[in-house]
């Protein structure tokens, strides 16, 4: 209730329109609630009355530090999902991107909040142009207002619409053309870099203005490239400029500030590019899309302050290299080797390396494999598939030649046996990604494949592709020798496809049976069967001519369990089939 008298207290100051009073009243509710994320529902009323009477204050030209107290208060009170009314407003919404100096010009020259109490200095002679900077400018101000904006995109789809049609999204992107102009802080460049990437998460139409019309990949990349301070030695390789010869192992970690603008910058363009790798791109997209994924190399390859902000910012690198489109994974291995390179048939494969070894880390962690291994995964699958020297890169470190005949594929803790384990993970989504993989590095040769996972493993993905009967290469994969060790060789033969190792021998559980015993335990069997079909259990299947499962109906399971000589007719009858 004391907090309720005070808030009643703040409103009577502020309703005296007495500047000072104001100013003193919103000062010390701004210290006390600064840290409040969590809010009275009885109060509601009143703090909705604080935000007009705030906005009223936000009009009229007053000191900027009374403009910086109201703009505090409409932060804290931005927090509140369900007190947003009072700033969702066209006019409102102006005001503040007019204070965060994003506001845009209309063609007839006013800004389009059309309120009283425009900023001093608008400029009206360019058609929609963001407010021009001002080496005065008091960035404590623009950055709470950017906030303040944020919250309100963040909690109100209003907010979203009007944020949307002021055209926001202009008034920002002119402010990130200014990526090397060192008058603006770290506070307004990461809150305009945060501003940026909600507007094009909450807002498709967003999303695509700032790729055609405000050409958001190059500026982004422009401002990842000086967020990262690179240089260009020479085409498609970047370094670290005032470190000029230092190899990337060797560079010193990345500070907190440009980290964090770097994580937005990619988050930024991870949302504008989610659908590149599915679609033909041109030579113009093409050089731009390579020109970011050289940056990303030199992301993958440095290493950020703290090990959780520097895991953090690999992953968001992992995540928009799975949206570029796929030729252009190319300039992953454009640079020469040098020394200290891992070098793979002359070919530089360090970037190669630190995504197998954040794959494999990520593999290890076993938190949420959908989110974290799978676009690593697919990102190694996809390079694998289109690069003669990464598959075969790859294929040395993950399936080396085949010596531990004994040993199941999914025992032990060798890369393979973690990938074969996971070919069997309940999420369909993680099994199938995992089994693609390494069939990719079998060339999607079935019988290799088998080899290193044991048939049992490799069923579902064969399944899935209708390869059961086997198959040949797809013929996209250049040719190699089998790289077969003498302790494969010499066990093959005895080796189980199954389980893909050697067991002992068992006994014979039919030994000293007749063939009429042996056809009634197995007419036992499709008994069963057919109690659990019945029951909806299981749903038997059978495998068809062109190597894909279908289902077996329940009428011609129960013809099977009581006539033994319908299984025989069904097999010659499709012995007949034509193979697909």
């Amino acid at each position: 209730m004391a907090m309720k008298m005070d808030l009643n207290s703040i409103i009577d100051q502020m309703e005296t329109g007495e500047q000072d009073s104001a100013l003193t009243a919103l000062q010390s509710y701004n210290q006390e609630m600064n840290h409040c994320f969590t809010f009275n529902k009885e109060d509601e009323q009143d703090r909705k009355v604080l935000g007009e009477l705030v906005l009223e204050f936000l009009h009229r030209d007053l000191q900027p530090s009374c403009h910086l107290a109201c703009l505090e208060t409409v932060r804290i009170l931005s927090r509140d999902p369900l007190c947003l009314d009072p700033f969702t407003s066209r006019s409102a919404m102006s005001t503040l991107a007019r204070f965060a100096g994003i506001a845009v010009s209309s063609p007839g020259g006013e800004h389009n909040q059309g309120e009283e109490g425009q900023a001093e200095g608008e400029e009206g002679e360019r058609g929609e142009a963001a407010s021009p900077p001002s080496e005065n400018a008091d960035q404590e101000v623009i950055t709470e207002a950017l906030k303040s904006i944020c919250n309100l995109l963040l909690h109100n789809q209003t907010g979203q619409v009007v944020a949307a049609d002021l055209q926001l999204i202009k008034g920002v992107a002119e402010r990130l053309k200014q990526c090397h102009d060192p008058i603006w802080n770290h506070e307004v460049r990461f809150f305009d870099l945060r501003l940026t990437f909600l507007l094009t998460a909450l807002r498709v139409d967003v999303r695509a203005q700032l790729v055609q019309e405000l050409h958001g990949i190059s500026l982004l990349g422009n401002q990842l490239e000086a967020t990262l301070g690179l240089y260009w030695p020479d085409t498609l390789e970047t370094a670290r400029a005032g470190f000029e010869g230092v190899p990337p192992e060797e560079l010193p970690p990345l500070s907190r500030q440009p980290t964090e603008r770097a994580m937005e910058i990619l988050k930024i363009l991870f949302n504008i590019t989610f659908d590149t790798n599915r679609r033909k791109v041109d030579e113009g997209d093409a050089a731009e899309y390579r020109h970011v994924g050289a940056i990303l190399r030199h992301c993958l390859l440095s290493q950020a302050e703290g090990e959780e902000r520097n895991e953090e910012f690999h992953s968001h690198t992992v995540n928009l290299l799975g949206n570029l489109p796929l030729p252009c994974l190319d300039v992953l291995l454009v640079p020469k080797v040098q020394q200290g390179s891992i070098e793979y048939m002359g070919v530089n494969m360090d970037a190669v390396n630190m995504l197998l070894e954040f794959m494999e880390s990520k593999l290890d962690q076993g938190l949420k494999l959908k989110e974290t291994l799978l676009p690593s995964l697919n990102l190694l699958t996809e390079s694998a598939r289109i690069h003669r020297e990464t598959r075969k890169f790859l294929r040395s470190k993950v399936l080396p030649p085949l010596r531990d005949v004994k040993t199941k594929p999914e025992v032990g803790n060798a890369l393979r046996n973690k990938l074969v384990r996971i070919m069997t993970h309940i999420d369909t989504d993680v099994k199938d990604c995992g089994a693609e993989f390494l069939f990719v590095l079998c060339k999607e040769n079935v019988s290799r494949f088998i080899k290193y996972t044991g048939y049992g493993n490799a069923a579902g993905l064969l399944a899935a592709r209708g390869l059961l009967r086997g198959a040949r290469d797809s013929g996209i994969y250049s040719e190699d020798e089998e790289s077969e060790t003498e302790e494969y060789k010499e066990a093959k033969a005895h080796i189980n496809p199954v389980t893909g190792v050697v067991e002992e021998n068992q006994p014979d559980p039919m030994e000293g049976m007749t063939e009429e015993q042996k056809e009634i335990e197995a007419m036992k069997l499709v008994s069963m069967f057919d109690r659990l079909s019945r029951n909806n259990l299981i749903q038997p299947m059978q495998l068809g001519m062109d190597g894909t499962m279908r289902e077996i109906a329940p009428e011609d399971l129960h013809k099977m369990a009581h006539n033994p000589l319908f299984q025989q007719e069904q097999l010659d009858n499709s012995d007949s089939e034509p193979e697909a």
